[in-house]
């Protein structure tokens, strides 16, 4: 038996503070169930307070208890005293969302061609704006708005049936079947949460309250007072273009960061464009994230999983742990002491680098207990090479693993440019890093560009010292491309901000490491080639190498070895290229998107790298450790202080290959703290 359910609640609490912050104060108001196929019921609780044991409702019988984000009404649940076993529990939001489909309801419906009756809908939000939140610190109470209220019951009731007719044409193949373990488990560490220092965040906030005004002033100062803050966009730019004839695109990190790396720049230029980053960190958004969000001291509900769709990695909720900045400086103990003190500006050159690179250290052990925490070496580096079966790579991890190879960075350099592996040096093997994580996926010179700028390296300075190195055979040939792409119209060192020089050097590591990697970069073309085929002959399997490729009516599928699909909906060819329907990543719009062979490849690879850690964890749980958390490819785990459970034993269970790909070569590697960091 199937129970359908579906909570309304009234809360003063924002749900933007995070969900089990907004269940701790809520109050259930309505409650829309059904059985199975019958009728969608409704039981108006603000006539009893809602006290559920006063209804009859078939809470116990049920085998499947089934809700649109469910994570929300099991809290809502266990704050009203009832308990339905985990075990129970299916999520319609995140079976959409594993087969790469939008979670909210409404545009479930309109995606899935559910008939909605569109002003309903709309008025149906508007009824849950009066009656679920304050307005103006008043509350709407059904007495006050009679018809209103029958109006919002009914909303209510035609939600379940909504959720009942998006569950009967959602595909099934990644959810429930082996990723409900899974969920449910993703469900406890939701739950369990992390421990949070919020005298951290708070003195943070306050630091960085304090240096957004001084850099203000300074901006005035340096502006004569034509730019009142380094965040008015619109007003710097004009002011740079006016006053020292600069004219960016915009004033992304990536842009400034470049213009920056101009030694000739005047002083009071390259001081503001520094105000300018300092001023766009996105920290203390987090650290209030923290604060609003945390209940008894911990954060909770901070995963979505299966929440970047088509590979079914986690995305983040309320403090987005998926996104945190990247540390520019080592924060000490003492460090964290003079945040908290108040003295960030008289100990650090920039309180905005020292603030944002001590966001993890808002991530705690609480007493008694302490962090163990590990990470996947290079997942999807050897993700890539075992599904290409780019064997050689498969034994120089092996070999690396063993402690009987080189460093894989500096063989990706040797690779590529005929050099001694010994012979490597500190600068090249940067760029072997650069290489390696960069253009597994069909990257070209815009790609390499990009990590080169998060990893500090001057390619300007790169390319003087590696022209003369490089060898004929890709310099001749990279210099050929840039005068092939002028010939077309297009100029793609200028697009970049490079000079002609940097632009072929880049393009030469992008067709050195190409080569090197024969077997992963002759996978990308084949793979688009099958899509094709398969998009044009629907019901027809097409293999290639360890993938399985077919299109059954409106979908598009990859199926993988761990026995996960990428899911592609509403697949077609336009202008020869393969398009599907998805949210853009920019505009958050569902739209047609286009896609090609590398970007099908890394879809490939990073859902197999997440179902690798998945398949570890609940190994991990199953050994003792309680996870609170995972970050990309970390795993974060709370255990007693003392215990016998360590990052060795963290690091060997996450290294143990799944029984889909037992020649599967993995490292992992951890250490124990009391206060989270990035190692």
């Amino acid at each position: 038996m199937k129970l359908w359910l579906d909570f309304e609640t009234y809360s003063p609490v924002p749900i933007r503070h995070g969900l089990y912050r907004y269940v701790e104060a809520c109050e259930p108001i309505v409650l829309a169930w059904a059985i199975d196929d019958g009728p969608a019921q409704v039981i108006d609780l603000t006539a009893k307070k809602a006290d559920l044991s006063r209804y009859e409702w078939p809470q116990d019988q049920p085998d499947e208890v089934i809700a649109h984000n469910a994570m929300f009404d099991r809290n809502v649940f266990a704050r009203s005293g009832v308990h339905i076993p985990l075990e129970k529990w299916r999520c319609t939001m995140v079976q959409a969302m594993s087969h790469a489909l939008p979670g909210g309801l409404d545009e479930l419906c309109q995606v899935l061609q559910i008939p909605q009756d569109k002003a309903k809908v709309k008025e149906g939000k508007e009824l849950v704006k009066l009656f679920c939140s304050p307005k103006n610190g008043e509350r709407a109470r059904p007495e006050d708005y009679p018809e209103h209220w029958a109006r919002f019951l009914e909303y209510a009731r035609m939600d379940v049936e909504a959720m009942r007719a998006v569950h009967a044409k959602l595909p099934a193949w990644n959810y429930p079947n082996a990723e409900l373990a899974l969920w449910h488990l993703d469900q406890r560490i939701n739950d369990r949460g992390f421990a949070v220092d919020l005298d951290l965040a708070e003195a943070a906030i306050a630091a960085v309250d304090r240096e957004q005004l001084r850099l203000a002033d300074r901006v005035l100062d340096l502006t004569k007072g034509t730019v009142g803050a380094a965040t008015q966009r619109d007003r710097l730019l004009e002011h740079l273009m006016e006053e020292h004839g600069v004219d960016l695109p915009d004033l992304q990190a990536s842009t400034i960061e470049r213009r920056l790396a101009d030694p000739d720049m005047p002083e009071g230029l390259r001081e503001l464009l520094t105000i300018r980053l300092d001023s766009a960190t996105t920290s203390t958004a987090k650290y209030r994230a923290l604060v609003n969000a945390a209940t008894d001291g911990r954060l909770r509900g901070s995963l979505q999983f299966a929440g970047a769709g088509r590979t079914g990695r986690w995305s983040g909720r309320t403090f987005q742990p998926q996104n945190l900045p990247r540390p520019s400086m080592d924060v000490t103990e003492d460090d964290i002491d003079a945040i908290k003190s108040g003295a960030a500006d008289l100990v650090f050159p920039s309180v905005m680098a020292a603030t944002s690179s001590a966001i993890r250290g808002c991530i705690v052990a609480p007493p008694g207990r302490k962090l163990v925490v590990a990470d996947l070496s290079n997942i999807e580096g050897r993700i890539q090479a075992w599904l290409a079966g780019e064997d050689w790579k498969l034994e120089a991890f092996r070999a690396y693993d063993a402690g009987q190879g080189p460093d894989l960075y500096k063989l990706a350099y040797s690779k590529s440019f005929g050099v001694r592996v010994e012979d490597v040096t500190k600068v090249q093997r940067q760029v072997g890093k650069v290489q390696e994580l960069a253009l597994g996926y069909q990257g070209g010179v815009g790609a390499f560009v990009t990590f080169a700028a998060v990893y500090g390296i001057d390619l300007d300075l790169l390319a003087l010292e590696a022209w003369s190195r490089i060898p004929e055979d890709l310099i001749t040939p990279a210099i050929s491309m840039l005068a092939w792409h002028r010939d077309k119209g297009r100029d793609p060192a200028a697009q970049l901000g490079l000079s002609d020089n940097t632009w072929i050097v880049c393009q030469s590591f992008v067709l050195g490491w190409r080569q090197g990697h024969a077997a992963i970069s002759s996978l990308w073309k084949p793979l688009e080639e099958e899509c094709l085929a398969a998009i044009d002959s629907p019901g027809v399997t097409r293999e290639l190498g360890r993938l399985r490729i077919r299109r059954d009516g409106a979908w598009l599928r990859v199926q993988l070895p761990s026995g996960r699909a990428l899911c592609y909906p509403d697949p077609k060819i336009v202008d020869g290229s393969i398009t599907y329907m998805g949210r853009n990543q920019y505009s958050r719009k569902w739209q047609r998107l286009k896609t090609y062979g590398g970007k099908l490849f890394e879809n490939a690879c990073q859902a197999l790298a997440c179902h690798v850690l998945k398949d570890s964890m609940l190994a991990i749980e199953a050994a003792g450790f309680d996870i609170v958390l995972t970050v990309h490819d970390e795993v974060i785990c709370e255990v007693p202080d003392g215990a016998a459970l360590d990052h060795r034993e963290l690091a060997n269970l996450m290294a143990t290959p799944p029984t889909w790909a037992p020649d599967l070569p993995l490292a992992a590697a951890g250490y124990e703290t009391h206060r989270y960091r990035k190692e």
